[in-house]
């Protein structure tokens, strides 16, 4: 969950400099990131933000990039999180089954590729992860650097998303 919720381009653009760093760091789970994004206010419009976020993320060296997985959850360690909200569509009837399947699979990902297993979930259930692991095992690790910072992208920008709130903010009663 992230303390600032919609707070609108205006109120993000005029934070002072600590707070604007704090906000971003609950974007993107990296310090050097934040800085550099508040570096660049004021923001004209979302789009110019988000086009920002995701160059900066695409500059970082991979130690930065290390540091950010280092925030991120081990797939199939989540409860509940083996079917989706908006479609159930769990391969096994047993929920435990599934995320130990994840789980190993996760475990199976690191052991290859040196760093954990990341993806943009939204809309996706344990079975589309465990597909996309599945898949994503069959990468060069270069590839497989590149679909990561992509995957990274998507969920700085759905938190930025949430962060800002509607273009032009929420109305401040």
């Amino acid at each position: 969950m992230l303390l600032h919720q919609g707070i609108g381009l205006d109120v993000f653009n005029a934070l002072p400099e600590r707070k604007a760093v704090h906000a971003l760091y609950e974007c993107c789970n990296s310090y050097v990131l934040a800085r550099e994004l508040v570096r660049g206010r004021p923001y004209p419009d979302h789009d110019a933000l988000f086009r920002r976020a995701d160059a900066a993320l695409f500059e970082l060296p991979e130690s930065a990039v290390d540091q950010i997985l280092d925030a991120c959850p081990d797939i199939g360690r989540r409860p509940r999180s083996a079917k989706s909200q908006a479609e159930p569509c769990a391969v096994w009837d047993d929920d435990a089954e599934l995320m130990a399947a994840l789980s190993a699979a996760s475990r199976q990902y690191a052991q290859r590729y040196g760093f954990t297993f990341v993806m943009f979930v939204d809309g996706h259930c344990a079975r589309d992860v465990l597909a996309a692991v599945t898949d994503r095992m069959h990468h060069d690790i270069e590839t497989e650097r590149k679909i990561l910072r992509n995957e990274l992208a998507k969920i700085g920008r759905s938190r930025l998303e949430r962060m800002l709130g509607p273009e032009g903010g929420y109305q401040n009663w």
